[in-house]
């Protein structure tokens, strides 16, 4: 069980770096480069960029169910025996994946139709949505995370 356990936590974290560490990167870095190019280059860059890391949100968000889910009860028993932190690992997850979901779904899947019709300031108008929906779902994931990281220590709360 124990050697489960360390497969499951080291699982669950690197999930966890692959979406959250591609959004800051992406948020936070390629977002300002992209910026200083053209908007048929620029609009392309994204849907291209968004093709490559989405299957690997897919992938992370069915890692960080299974491990997580297997932790809290094949571990820990149920959530009765799980500390503050994983209630709000679990909350902010949930609500991470929503948000990516409406992402997916939503702007991003009208970002390629406009790109397809050679609708640019409609893409644009796509990839401004997906850009504040990202950097919220960042903010959540950092937090998310140092909630992970920081959570057994919380023993003053």
């Amino acid at each position: 069980m124990a050697a489960l356990s360390t497969l499951a936590i080291a699982l669950h974290v690197a999930a966890a770096i692959i979406w959250v560490g591609g959004m800051f990167f992406a948020h936070r870095f390629q977002r300002p480069a992209a910026a200083k190019q053209e908007p048929a280059l620029r609009l392309a860059l994204w849907r291209a960029t968004f093709a490559g890391f989405f299957p690997w949100v897919w992938g992370s968000i069915a890692v960080l169910l299974a491990s997580g889910y297997w932790m809290i009860f094949g571990v820990y028993g149920g959530f009765a025996n799980v500390g503050l932190h994983v209630h709000v690992m679990h909350a902010s997850g949930w609500v991470m994946m929503l948000l990516f979901f409406h992402v997916y779904f939503a702007p991003y899947r009208r970002l390629c139709r406009a790109l397809d019709g050679g609708d640019l300031p409609g893409a644009g108008k796509q990839l401004n949505q997906i850009r504040r929906i990202v950097g919220i779902n960042m903010l959540i994931g950092l937090a998310t995370a140092m909630a992970g990281a920081s959570g057994r220590y919380w023993g003053w709360l």
